[in-house]
């Protein structure tokens, strides 16, 4: 491990086939859109660094397919991971209410009791929402998750998800602490002033 790495996390994205899951990741880790992505095959897997308040954690994140045929990847998937946001599609009122489906599944298969979540509605850019934020944000609140908008396409909101999510991860000193005995991380005052950078986007319930 890179010696100013403070750990590892690995984090998961999840939710309905054709909700941009596979585009949050690129633009996130990339900074590239692609509008005629295909779906995934099994999983994608891409790893990036993440300074977070002077602290470097390197990012294993996993992208799965969201559809029922590859549900056997499930166990192996969902071990271990630290961190996972779960996406719908804004414009698609089904992607929202499977969502139940998705927190049921990773109750079932996280083997950490105290994984974050964040919930993100995604394609903000178009116009025929079917899903209003403030419900969004309530189902979020419900679930005790982390809530923001965002577009793959505008790159709105998707930096600010994945920080957001790493940011809280950080503070649960259960949730990676073990895996790197001896090593402190400090998240001083400067975190406060934090939420202006993600333009008031995030929820913290």
């Amino acid at each position: 491990m890179d010696d100013d790495v403070l750990t590892t996390l690995k984090l998961l994205i999840i939710g309905e086939s054709g909700v941009g899951k596979s585009s949050l990741l690129l633009r996130f880790t990339e900074d590239t859109f692609d509008p005629e992505q295909t779906a995934t095959i099994g999983v994608d897997f891409k790893v990036k660094t993440l300074a977070i308040d002077g602290n470097k954690a390197k990012l294993a994140i996993w992208d799965t397919a969201g559809q029922e045929r590859f549900r056997t990847l499930t166990p192996s998937y969902y071990r271990g991971a630290q961190g996972v946001i779960l996406v719908y599609d804004v414009t698609k009122r089904d992607t929202f209410t499977k969502l139940e489906n998705w927190l049921n599944e990773l109750e079932t298969y996280t083997t950490r009791n105290e994984i974050v979540k964040m919930l993100v509605g995604n394609k903000i850019d178009k116009d025929d929402h079917e899903v209003d934020r403030n419900e969004g944000l309530k189902f979020a609140r419900k679930h005790s998750m982390l809530f923001i908008e965002a577009s793959a396409k505008t790159k709105d909101g998707v930096q600010c998800a994945f920080e957001e999510l790493v940011e809280k991860i950080l503070q649960t000193p259960g949730l990676w602490e073990s895996e790197n005995q001896g090593q402190k991380v400090r998240l001083g005052d400067e975190e406060q002033g934090r939420a202006g950078a993600c333009g008031g986007y995030c929820s913290i319930p």
